[in-house]
């Protein structure tokens, strides 16, 4: 017997140049998003590699693939490419703040208010189950809540139901992939998805 759930995708990416990345600074990639979602994602911003090929959480060592179908949100290991199968499975992609940079560092206190008000008007705009916060840090600066910690937030926006997950770069060593799956594992519980 076959199994309907696969762990490689045939979609094969490129690599953005050196001089890609440096073009990339400030450049925005599109959200893919779509009205009545069960979940949204919500990234901090995108880096460079990211925004140099276009493709959400695209940098090879991200782990947000690798979680996503690990803890059963989708049926393969969906390459950055292939973000568009998610809206097929009621699952979205944006970020907090639009404009690409080499390190979320780089970000000020402006950039995640704003972009907080941004991702307020989008959630009531599209109305999705639930706004996933990949971050805790930005959500904690966007939406002025220096306490949050992961999980479900007592707050909503609008109607959505608010959760604050790991950030999945390679880079944040604080969470691994396993414990990284348990959380989004919570979360597709939460969204009930069928």
């Amino acid at each position: 017997m076959v199994s309907k759930r696969t762990q490689t995708s045939s979609v094969q990416p490129f690599k953005p140049t050196k001089q890609e990345l440096i073009e990339a600074e400030g450049k925005t990639v599109p959200d893919v998003i779509a009205p009545d979602l069960f979940v949204l994602f919500c990234g901090i911003n995108p880096g460079l590699y990211t925004a140099a090929v276009g493709h959400h959480f695209a940098r090879p060592g991200n782990r947000f693939w690798p979680a996503l179908f690990e803890s059963g949100f989708t049926d393969s290991l969906l390459s950055p490419f292939e973000e568009h199968k998610l809206l097929e499975l009621g699952i979205g992609v944006t970020n907090v703040v639009a404009r690409a940079t080499a390190a979320a560092a780089e970000l000020t206190q402006d950039d995640f208010i704003s972009g907080g008000r941004r991702l307020r008007g989008k959630v009531r705009r599209y109305r999705p189950r639930i706004v996933a916060v990949l971050g805790v840090g930005a959500y904690r600066a966007a939406f002025a809540r220096p306490r949050a910690v992961i999980g479900e937030q007592p707050e909503t926006i609008g109607e959505a139901r608010v959760w604050v997950l790991p950030n999945p770069s390679g880079l944040n060593a604080n969470y691994q992939l396993p414990q990284l799956v348990k959380l989004f594992k919570d979360l597709r519980k939460a969204a009930d998805m069928h």
